[in-house]
């Protein structure tokens, strides 16, 4: 009998009391209802509202739920990091505490990942079949122009590298460390590494919603920096290393 394949589901959250009861409860419900064994690890990073008062109510009624705090210093690259170090699946995917994400889009990356056997799975939230509300236009068109620059530089049909929401198999995690980002900049770090480092991925269209509640963290000045110094390392090393990092069989 073949075994089943547990999800876990790593939620970083800074601030989040206005929204993470409805995304983990909406999350919780597709999940269960559609039978698939997961985890829903929220890190709350270092909250100062009413975050870690609400996951202590949700963990009561969600037993799916699991609640860490972040013991490294305050950053979404930091607080994922500690997710990826204490999630208990068999693949793990980053999840927006703000409920940007679709959960129905989530169990479609899931059942993808099954039927193509694929080490990865990506979304794009750019394709006809997607649907985006909301989006900030100055955020859009510095997004466009991001992801244009890395499909230039990598050679890359794939035009969403800067989106979280992705889906890795636990032994990719693995082969990507060591991971330097302390903020925003982890989202492209882990999918140009899984390219570069040869692990297999699948494109699924994904649903986008800007949170209705609580204030966006991501900082466009003081993320421009940080995004070139990740994607120059992966490109330096997808050109200098070569053979110093490969694909490993997936058990």
């Amino acid at each position: 009998m073949r075994k089943s394949v547990k999800l876990s589901v790593v939620i970083p959250a800074h601030n989040e009391a206005g929204s993470i009861a409805s995304t983990v409860s909406a999350l919780f419900a597709e999940l269960d209802g559609q039978g698939i064994d997961h985890e829903i690890l929220v890190i709350d990073d270092h909250s100062t509202d009413r975050t870690g008062a609400v996951l202590q109510d949700l963990a009561a009624v969600i037993p799916s739920l699991r609640c860490l705090n972040n013991p490294n210093a305050n950053g979404l690259g930091l607080a994922v990091r500690w997710g990826l170090e204490c999630f208990s699946g068999d693949a793990v995917v980053m999840y927006m505490a703000d409920g940007a994400d679709d959960p129905k889009d989530l169990v479609r990356f899931f059942r993808t990942m099954q039927s193509d056997n694929a080490d990865c799975v990506f979304g794009t939230r750019f394709s006809k079949e997607s649907s985006v509300i909301g989006y900030p236009w100055l955020k859009l068109v510095l997004n466009r122009c991001a992801n244009g620059f890395i499909r230039l530089l990598f050679g890359l049909r794939y035009n969403d590298v800067t989106n979280a929401f992705k889906l890795y198999r636990r032994h990719v995690i693995q082969g990507l460390q060591p991971l330097l980002s302390h903020h925003y900049n982890l989202t492209v770090e882990l999918p140009l590494k899984a390219i570069v480092r040869g692990y297999s991925y699948s494109v699924v269209p994904n649903n986008w919603t800007e949170r209705r509640q609580g204030v966006s963290k991501l900082k466009i000045k003081e993320m421009g920096s940080r995004y070139m110094f990740i994607i120059l390392y992966c490109f330096i090393e997808k050109w200098l290393s070569k053979g110093d990092y490969y694909r490993k069989s997936q058990p």
